[in-house]
């Protein structure tokens, strides 16, 4: 069976990279694509990357213009996401990039976003361990047969991931995480912002975002207290601006449960990650780089204990792009449908 798909918001990055992911997909059909200022024009035209997808023509962002499609992907800033899903067939499964739909908690939302709350749905991270004892399974359980996912903050997700294993399994401490994580400015969106122009940024790394502001602080938390019994975890969540078009490197430390062994540490990661497609733990001593995962829906994680400091120190890279939204985003609609989880994703990344 093939399903009709249309992608709102698919003149910015997130939309362009679902829309080159979607591409390669052969059970989704690419049929409407639309935008706001870009609207009228060819696709082409703005994302010329889609050579395959130069038949389409953006069009207004409207209910009427999403409606009727099996999928709907929706690649909006935040706040703008909520106003047009609410009038979508319940029916359509809706896929929201943007974050107007990740948060549980309405004072969360208040705190870090402001504006209308419209709720949250199924979080689109499959990996992500969530429960304990008879309880324990993955975040996939969730989305299958959902008709409305979110799909995750890249810089969540890659926190998330990097520290699950740990507080699920009891090894590591849930109060005093600190999160560093290098980012391509890519995240931030095609709006022309002067701390992401080129002249800024070459040549430079510059933080953002600091001292508990970045407003994917409670998305992580949430996730964390899923993983098990973390409902105090406190984080310390540092981004830094790199002058590299897309990727993240996340160096996520947590303080080890005393008495721990590194064998045990490491075989917690092994045992929340041995089966997945696209999260692999790297082999001991081995850390991974961005370049690894440019252009795949892959996030790798390397793990170290460092006894003098009682600490666990993860290093995971993800493309933020990729396994961080877009590829995110159709693994959780392949879910959502009873597709092969697979499909139209790739492992593979690009090099040099």
């Amino acid at each position: 069976m093939v399903f009709s798909v249309a992608v709102a918001g698919a003149s910015g990055y997130a939309g362009g990279e679902l829309l080159r992911l979607l591409a390669g997909h052969p059970e989704f059909d690419v049929r409407t694509v639309t935008a706001h200022s870009n609207a009228g024009q060819r696709l082409v035209d703005v994302q010329p990357q889609l050579r395959s997808l130069a038949h389409l023509t953006l069009v207004d962002t409207t209910p009427e213009n999403l409606s009727g499609h099996d999928v709907v992907l929706v690649a909006l800033p935040h706040g703008k996401s909520g106003e047009l899903t609410a009038h979508l067939p319940a029916e359509t499964l809706v896929v929201d990039c943007g974050a107007d739909h990740r948060l549980e908690s309405c004072d969360d939302w208040a705190a870090f976003y402001g504006g209308d709350y419209f709720g949250a749905w199924a979080y689109g991270v499959p990996e992500l361990p969530i429960g304990t004892g008879t309880g324990a399974g993955k975040q996939r359980s969730r989305l299958i047969g959902a008709r409305r996912i979110a799909a995750p903050g890249c810089n969540a997700s890659a926190v998330a991931l990097a520290l699950a294993p740990g507080i699920n399994a009891g090894v590591i401490e849930a109060q005093d995480l600190v999160a560093v994580l290098a980012v391509g400015p890519r995240g931030a969106g095609k709006s022309l912002k002067m701390p992401n122009l080129a002249a800024e940024i070459l040549g430079s790394a510059n933080p953002y975002a600091v001292g508990g502001t970045h407003r994917h602080i409670p998305e992580i938390l949430q996730s964390l207290r899923w993983a098990g019994s973390a409902t105090d975890a406190t984080i310390s969540f540092t981004p830094v601006i790199v002058p590299m078009s897309r990727g993240i490197l996340s160096t996520a430390t947590a303080r080890l449960v005393p008495g721990t062994s590194a064998a045990a540490v490491r075989a917690a990661w092994e045992s929340a990650y041995a089966d997945e497609p696209f999260v692999h733990l790297l082999p001991d001593g081995h850390f991974p780089r961005t370049a690894d995962v440019l252009g795949a829906n892959t996030a790798l994680i390397g793990l170290a204990v460092d006894e003098a400091a009682g600490r666990v120190v993860t290093i995971t890279a993800i493309d933020n792009l990729v396994k961080g939204t877009a590829g995110a985003a159709i693994q959780s609609a392949n879910i959502a449908l009873g597709l092969i989880e697979t499909l139209g994703l790739t492992m593979n990344g690009v090099a040099p």
